[in-house]
């Protein structure tokens, strides 16, 4: 229930901050779904937290609103290192530049270079050419932005929005009702935690396949019993499934590179005679993980379960035979009948 009341008050400092004017009790509570005495306990806790908001009586009526003028102010100045932390962050960040994300970011660094002299710009402009952010398949939300600034909203306000969704399977959009939990940034790529009016459980979106969404005036709570970090937990990506055991053969050439990674929070390595290693698992659905061993080639193989075994020997021979045939559509039929297998 606290996520939840930190959420709220989050929302109502949003509106807070987005009118001058200010807003009453009144208002507060009808745009908050809430009671008017709710809105006092969230006032008076806001404030208790720091935050400078005042209230005035006006036309027979009394607004809050944030003190004019007001600035947060840092307890020290800035280190040379955390303002070069800043400055990366915001390359780290690259694929959210256009949405809501990004540009708060962007908005703090104008606040911090504003007061750097001319010399410490530039020098800090050229600091920065000895780090770069690795190339990769980027995803790039400002296409998405208004899509993303409205979950944002839905998110603070607990509110209910209907989504058109492609998933990566289906030959055509639907449209969902959804109560969005969370999103979560997951290998570069923007995913929503939330529950699915239809399928009446939590499920997974990339938010790159929502085209549209609409918010409606229904109002949800997330479930006490659901908790974030424990849902995401079995997943090896983002797929979800049936939770099994997964144990798996590394050769002794790449048994260094795969133990110095965490592949999985739940994964046991023991070490072989041989120099190669077992590594093993728990996760929630076997797609990803296919595709992960089949990325090592021969220098993994599946010791259990027998169906990500079989799997993985069906996606080999269907890669093979595109090329022992030499016959493209004969490779593509079979890897397509692969696919419908999986």
């Amino acid at each position: 229930m606290r996520r939840d009341q930190l959420i709220r008050q989050w929302a109502l400092l949003t509106r807070l901050e987005a009118t001058q004017a200010g807003l009453t009790v009144s208002e507060m509570a009808t745009e908050g779904g809430i009671s008017e005495r709710t809105v006092y306990r969230d006032l008076a806790d806001l404030q208790a937290a720091g935050f400078p908001l005042h209230s005035e009586r006006e036309d027979d009526e009394t607004r809050w609103r944030f003190v004019e003028g007001y600035v947060f102010k840092t307890p020290r100045p800035i280190r040379a290192s955390e303002l070069l932390a800043l400055h990366l962050a915001r390359d780290m960040l690259g694929a959210f530049r256009g949405t809501v994300f990004h540009h708060d970011l962007e908005r703090l660094w104008q606040t911090v270079e504003s007061g750097l002299a001319p010399a410490t710009r530039d020098f800090l402009d050229g600091i920065k050419d000895l780090y770069r952010i690795g190339p990769g398949p980027d995803h790039h939300y400002a296409a998405r932005a208004e899509i993303v600034a409205r979950l944002n909203q839905a998110l603070s306000e607990r509110r209910s929005v209907d989504i058109a969704y492609q998933s990566l399977k289906s030959p055509e959009r639907q449209v969902r009702r959804v109560d969005p939990y969370a999103l979560w940034f997951k290998n570069n790529t923007l995913y929503l935690v939330a529950y699915c009016h239809r399928r009446e459980q939590a499920r997974i979106f990339a938010v790159d396949r929502i085209s549209m969404i609409q918010a409606t005036t229904e109002r949800f709570s997330v479930p006490a019993g659901f908790d974030l970090d424990r849902y995401l937990a079995d997943c090896f990506g983002v797929m979800r499934g049936d939770t099994c055991n997964v144990r798996i053969r590394i050769s002794p050439a790449w048994a260094r590179y795969v133990a110095e990674r965490t592949w999985h929070p739940s994964q046991h390595i023991q070490r072989q005679i041989d120099g190669g290693i077992e590594i093993a698992f728990r996760v929630a659905g076997l797609e990803e993980i296919r595709q992960w061993v089949l990325s090592l080639g021969p220098e993994a193989r599946v010791l259990e379960p027998p169906e990500l075994k079989a799997s993985v020997a069906e996606s080999l021979a269907a890669a093979l035979a595109l090329y022992d045939t030499g016959d493209l559509r004969a490779g593509e039929a079979a890897v397509s009948g692969t696919l419908r297998s999986v």
